[in-house]
C-alpha cells in the first residue's frame, strides 16, 4: 500500500508544500480549498456545520493561523480487496509530517489540546476503513472490501447479477478533519482498490443453442450470442474459450474487439449431415488468466438445420393391382407412397400423373395427390380398356420426380360378386380402423354381412391377412361374421395392419373388402438403459464440473410419451450433478481417492406419459489415483535398542512406513541417505540391518537419516531419523592397570602395624553397568605366614592383619583375582602381588630371582563378594530382648535428630556433597596412576612412624 500526499496550496501566498511519500502520481492540477460546498460522494449536514465552522473561525482566530485554516491535502493510498480486518492502510500523521508542520506555526502554549483525526462523514467509504482518532492510522475495517461490489457498473445488455467491469479505478474517497484549529486542515483521501482473481467466469445461462445448417462450408464461423462474463480485470478476466468435446467436427475461436471483450465463434472444421446426426451436446468452458485460473461451463447444444438435399424416392418401380369390372365408383383401387429423409417443407410430397397417361385412364382412375391413393372416378364402361398403365410421379420442391409404374388390370365379370357390407363397432374414418395398444383379447371391431345379389349362390367368408384377428359367424345370425382381435396389440412391435375379408361364391367369383387397423400408442413401455450397470473412472483431482458421461436411455413409445428426462438418485452425493434432458453426468468438485475411492449411486430416466414410467439404473464411479501423496512414516523418530556383538546382517528393527497413493504411486523405497555404509533396509519389508557386527566400546549409538521415496512420476519423498542404541554385553575382562608387572614387588617394613595399608591392584572394564563391577580376591597366596594380608573387594586395597613377627620375614606372593559381574557368565584377570617384608633390601638381584621362579600356590576356590551381607546372630537369651529393643530406639532417635541437623545445616549453606565411593563404576585415579608407576621396581617403606 502506498501513500501520496498531493500539493497543499497555501491561500494568498501561491507556495506549495509537498509532503514526502513513498512514491508520486502525477496529477494536471492542484485544487485549493474552497470556503464553498465541500464536494465528496455525499453531502451530508456535517458538511454544512463544517463551513459554519470555517467562517466561524475566520472571524475569531488569529490573522496570522489564517493559512493552517485554509491548507488542504489529498493522499493516495491502494490496496487490494478481499483483505480482513485490521490491514494497515497508511498512517496520515506520518504521511502529513504534522510535527514539521506545527513547528513552523506560532509556538505551542502549555496545555495545547493534543492532535485529533475524524471522518467528516460517514459516507460509503467510512463504512470500510476505520480511523485512530489518535494516531491517525488507516485500517480495513470489519466489512470486507469488495470490488465488483463497490465499483462495477451493469454493463449494457447484461444480466443486473453480472455486472460490466469499469473503465474508470475503483476509489473510496474520504474525507478527513485534523484539529485542534491551531493545526486544523482538511485532508483528502483517496485509496483505490486493486482487483484481485475472486470471480470465475460464468455464463448468462446454463444451457446454450446454436443452430449449424447442414450444408455450412468448413471454415464457418458462427458468433455464440452469450460470451461468458468475468466481473474481474485485466488478465483476471476471461481469456480463452474451449470445448470439452468437439466431436472432430468443431473448433472454438476468440475474438476480441477494440473495447476489449472477447467473443467465442465456433467454427466448423468437418462435414455435416442432419440425416445421420442431428444435433451434438457438449460443454463450452470459460477460463480466466488468474493464477490458478478459474473455470466457469454452461451446456451447448448444436443443432444441425436440415436443407433440400433428399428427393423423394419410391421403393419399388412398379405395382401391379386388379379391379372387378363390376366395381362401383369410389372402389379403392390402390395407394403409392414415396419416403423423402429431408423435414418440414423440404419433405412435402405431391403426386401427379405423368403426361404419358391417357386422358381415359386419368378419368377413370382419381389420384389424390397428397395421399397418393387411386380410386375409381365411376363405373367402370364395358368398352373401357382392360389394362392401364398409370405413371405416377412423386414431386418434391427443387427435385427431380420420382416415378412408379401401376398396372391396373380390370377382370370382366359375368355375373355379380359377392357383396360385403362392414358395420364397425370400432372407430373408423375413411376405411381405417383406430384401436389401442393393450386392448384385451376378442375386442370387437366390426359386423360384415355377406350377400348374394343374385341371391341362388352359396357365399363363403374368410380372412385374408396376417395379424392377431379373427373373423368367426357370429350365431344364430346367416351370413354375418364378427371380426375381432385373437391378443392384445403392441404399438411397439407393428403400428398397422392391413387384412381382407374375402367373400366366395359357388361359382368361384369372390369380393375383396379391405380393412386397416391403425394400432394407437400407449405409455406401456418404460425407458431403457443400454446398461444397467454403468461404470465410470476419472483421475482424482480433477478440475471442477469435469464431464463423466452422457446417459441415454430409450424409450419404444412415440410422441411425448416416449420423450425421457434424467434425474439423479436420492443416494447421488450432491456435488454430482445431471442434465435432465441432455443425460450429461458432470462432478462439480474436486475428487480425492484416499478420501473415497468408489462411488455408487442410481440415476433414473422418466418418460413424459400419463402416468410416467421410470427406470433405473447404478454408476460407479472408480477415482484412479495421482501421486499426491508423500510417504508418511508411523513415527518422526525410530530408536533400536541392539545388544553389541549383533551378528552381521541380523534383523535390528522394522521402520514402518505408509503412503495413501495406490499401485506404482504407493510403492515405498526405503535408503539411507547420511553416507552411512554399515546399515541397509530391506525396501520390501523394511527391516533394518548392519552389514557388520557391531561393538559398543568402539561407537555406543549411530544415528541415521531415512529416506522413503515412491514410485509416482515425479517420485515424492519423506525423511525420518533413526537411533540405533547399542546394549552392552560382557565382552571385555578387567584389565589391571597396576601393578603393571607379575614381577613388580614392594618392600614391607616389620613394624608395620597391623591394619595398615599396604597397597592397591587398579583394574578397570570397558564395559558398562554390572558388566564393569569389578571385585577383587586373593585367590593363592605364598610366604612365611600368608594369611597376614587381606584385599578389600571394592576398592582392591591391600592391608595387614597381623603384626608381623622375626620368623614371617621373607617373600609373599598373593595372587589376586579381579573379576567382573557380567550376566551370563563373569570375566576375570589375575595380577601377581609380590611384597617383601623386611627391614631394607639388602640384595636385590636376590628377590628378583625369586620372583623369575614359577610360584608353587595353590588356587583358592572362594568366589568374591563386593556387597557385604549383614550377620544375623542368633539370640542366645531372651533376656536380651528388652535391652535390645530399648538400644535401637535411643539410636533411631539420635540417628533421626543428628541426621536432620545435617540437612538443616546443608540447606542453610547450601553444600552438595556426593560421595566417590557410591559410584559403582570404576575410575581411574590419573593422579595416583603417576605415583604408582614411581613404585615400580623400587622397595617401599611401610612403618607407622
Amino acid at each position: 500500500m502506498t501513500a501520496v500526499p498531493v500539493g497543499m496550496n497555501y491561500q494568498g501566498t501561491g507556495r506549495r508544500s509537498q509532503a514526502l511519500g513513498t512514491s508520486w502520481l502525477p496529477r494536471s492540477r492542484h485544487r485549493q480549498l474552497e470556503m464553498g460546498p465541500l464536494r465528496s460522494a455525499g453531502r451530508t449536514a456535517s458538511h454544512r456545520n463544517l463551513q459554519h465552522l470555517f467562517l466561524f473561525l475566520l472571524f475569531i482566530g488569529p490573522f496570522n493561523c489564517f493559512a493552517s485554516y485554509s491548507r488542504a491535502t489529498e493522499l493516495f493510498y491502494s490496496l487490494n480487496e478481499g483483505l480482513p480486518a485490521g490491514v494497515l492502510i497508511g498512517s496520515l500523521a506520518q504521511d502529513l509530517r504534522l510535527h514539521g508542520v506545527a513547528a513552523e506555526g506560532p509556538p505551542t502554549r502549555r496545555g495545547e489540546p493534543a492532535l485529533s483525526f475524524s471522518l467528516a462523514s460517514q459516507g460509503l467509504g467510512g463504512q470500510y476503513v476505520s480511523l485512530d482518532n489518535r494516531s491517525g492510522e488507516l485500517h480495513t475495517s470489519a466489512l470486507e472490501i469488495d470490488r465488483e461490489v463497490l465499483c462495477l457498473e451493469t454493463g449494457a445488455g447484461s444480466p443486473a447479477s453480472l455486472p460490466a467491469p469499469s473503465s474508470e479505478p475503483c476509489l473510496l474517497l474520504l474525507d478527513v478533519l485534523v484539529l485542534p484549529q491551531e493545526h486544523f486542515r482538511l485532508v483528502k483521501v483517496k485509496i483505490a482498490i486493486r482487483d484481485v482473481n475472486d470471480n470465475a467466469p460464468r455464463f448468462p445461462v446454463p444451457n446454450m443453442c446454436l443452430w449449424v445448417p447442414e450444408n455450412a462450408p468448413v471454415d464457418t464461423r458462427l458468433a455464440i450470442e452469450h460470451p461468458a462474463l468475468d466481473p474481474d480485470l485485466g488478465t483476471n478476466a476471461v481469456q480463452t474459450y474451449r470445448l470439452q468435446d468437439d466431436y472432430g467436427v468443431f473448433t472454438l475461436d476468440v475474438e476480441e474487439n477494440e473495447s476489449g471483450e472477447r467473443t467465442p465463434y465456433l467454427i466448423v472444421m468437418g462435414a455435416l449431415d442432419r440425416e445421420a446426426r442431428e444435433e451434438y451436446v457438449t460443454l463450452i468452458i470459460a477460463e480466466d488468466g488468474g493464477t490458478p485460473p478459474l473455470l466457469g461451463s454452461a451446456t451447448l447444444t448444436i443443432g444441425i438445420s436440415d436443407i433440400n438435399d433428399n428427393c423423394p424416392q419410391f421403393s419399388d418401380s412398379q405395382l401391379n393391382v386388379t379391379v372387378y369390372g363390376n366395381s362401383t365408383a369410389g372402389t379403392h383401387v390402390a395407394t403409392i407412397h414415396a419416403v423423402d429423409m429431408d423435414l418440414g417443407s423440404n419433405a412435402q410430397i405431391s403426386y401427379s400423373y405423368s403426361q404419358k397417361v391417357p386422358q381415359p385412364s386419368r378419368d377413370l382412375f382419381h389420384l389424390d395427390e397428397s395421399t397418393g391413393a387411386i380410386k375409381l372416378s365411376s363405373k367402370i364402361d364395358g368398352d373401357a380398356p382392360r389394362l392401364h398403365r398409370l405413371t405416377i410421379l412423386a414431386n418434391g420442391p427443387g427435385c427431380i420426380p420420382a416415378v412408379i409404374t401401376v398396372l391396373v388390370s380390370i377382370i370382366k365379370v359375368m355375373l355379380r360378386p359377392p357383396e360385403v357390407v362392414p358395420r364397425f363397432i370400432a372407430n373408423e374414418v375413411e376405411g381405417v380402423v383406430y384401436l389401442k395398444e393393450l386392448e384385451p383379447v376378442n375386442t370387437p371391431i366390426a359386423f360384415f354381412t355377406i350377400k348374394d345379389p343374385d341371391e341362388k349362390y352359396k357365399v363363403d367368408c374368410f380372412l385374408d391377412g396376417n395379424g392377431p384377428f379373427k373373423l368367426s359367424p357370429y350365431k344364430p345370425y346367416n351370413n354375418e361374421y364378427l371380426l375381432e382381435t385373437t391378443r392384445p396389440l403392441d404399438y411397439e412391435v407393428q403400428q398397422l395392419y392391413e387384412i381382407s375379408v374375402v367373400a366366395w361364391n359357388s361359382e368361384g367369383f369372390h369380393v375383396n373388402k379391405i380393412i386397416k387397423v391403425q394400432v394407437l400408442d400407449d405409455n406401456d413401455n418404460s425407458p431403457v438403459f443400454p446398461q444397467q450397470l454403468i461404470e465410470l473412472s476419472i483421475e482424482e483431482n480433477n478440475a471442477p464440473n469435469a464431464f463423466l458421461t452422457k446417459l441415454y436411455a430409450t424409450d419404444a413409445d412415440s410422441g411425448e410419451r416416449g420423450k425421457v428426462s434424467y434425474f439423479l438418485g436420492p443416494d447421488a452425493p450432491s456435488y454430482f450433478s445431471l442434465d435432465k434432458i441432455t443425460g450429461v453426468l458432470t462432478v462439480s468438485t474436486q475428487l480425492d481417492r484416499e478420501e473415497k475411492e468408489k462411488y455408487r449411486y442410481t440415476v433414473k430416466a422418466i418418460d413424459s406419459g400419463l402416468p410416467p414410467r421410470e427406470s433405473i439404473a447404478t454408476v460407479t464411479i472408480t477415482v484412479l489415483d495421482k501421486n499426491d501423496n508423500s510417504p508418511r512414516f508411523i513415527n518422526k523418530d525410530f530408536s533400536f535398542f541392539v545388544p553389541e556383538n549383533f551378528p552381521g546382517f541380523g534383523e535390528i528393527g522394522v521402520i514402518s512406513v505408509t503412503d495413501a497413493d495406490a499401485g506404482q504411486n504407493g510403492w515405498v523405497a526405503l535408503s539411507v541417505v547420511n553416507g552411512s555404509d554399515i546399515f541397509v533396509i530391506d525396501t520390501g519389508k523394511g527391516v533394518l540391518r548392519a552389514k557388520v557386527s557391531l561393538d559398543r566400546e568402539q561407537q555406543s549409538s549411530y544415528v541415521l537419516s531415512v529416506e522413503a521415496v515412491d514410485g509416482g512420476d515425479p517420485a515424492l519423498s519423506s525423511t525420518a531419523k533413526i537411533t540405533v542404541l547399542l546394549l552392552d554385553i560382557n565382552d571385555n575382562p578387567p584389565l589391571v592397570l597396576f601393578p603393571q608387572s607379575n614381577t613388580s614387588y614392594l618392600l614391607v617394613l616389620p613394624s608395620t602395624l597391623p591394619g595398615s595399608p599396604i597397597t592397591e591392584v587398579y583394574a578397570v572394564d570397558k564395559d558398562t553397568g554390572m558388566n564393569a563391577v569389578i571385585a577383587y580376591s586373593i585367590i593363592g597366596r605364598r610366604g612365611p605366614r600368608p594369611e597376614s594380608f587381606r584385599i578389600d573387594p571394592k576398592t582392591g586395597n591391600i592391608t595387614l592383619e597381623e603384626s608381623l613377627m622375626q620368623n614371617d620375614y621373607g617373600l609373599y606372593r598373593l595372587l589376586v583375582k579381579v573379576s567382573d559381574h557380567g550376566y551370563p557368565e563373569p570375566l576375570h584377570s589375575t595380577v601377581m602381588v609380590n611384597l617383601f617384608v623386611n627391614d631394607t633390601v639388602s640384595n636385590e638381584s636376590y628377590i628378583e630371582s625369586l620372583l623369575r621362579k614359577e610360584p608353587d600356590i595353590n588356587i583358592e576356590e572362594k568366589e568374591p563378594q563386593i556387597s557385604i551381607e549383614p550377620t544375623h546372630k542368633k539370640m542366645e537369651s531372651p533376656s536380651c530382648v528388652p535391652t535390645l529393643v530399648a538400644l535401637s530406639i535411643i539410636s533411631l532417635g539420635s540417628i533421626t535428630l543428628v541426621t536432620g541437623m545435617g540437612i538443616y545445616i546443608c540447606l542453610r549453606k547450601g553444600k552438595k556433597h556426593h560421595r566417590a565411593d557410591e559410584n559403582l563404576e570404576v575410575q581411574i585415579p590419573l593422579n595416583g596412576r603417576i605415583d604408582l608407576h614411581k613404585l615400580e621396581k623400587k622397595p617401599m617403606e611401610i612403618s607407622n612412624i
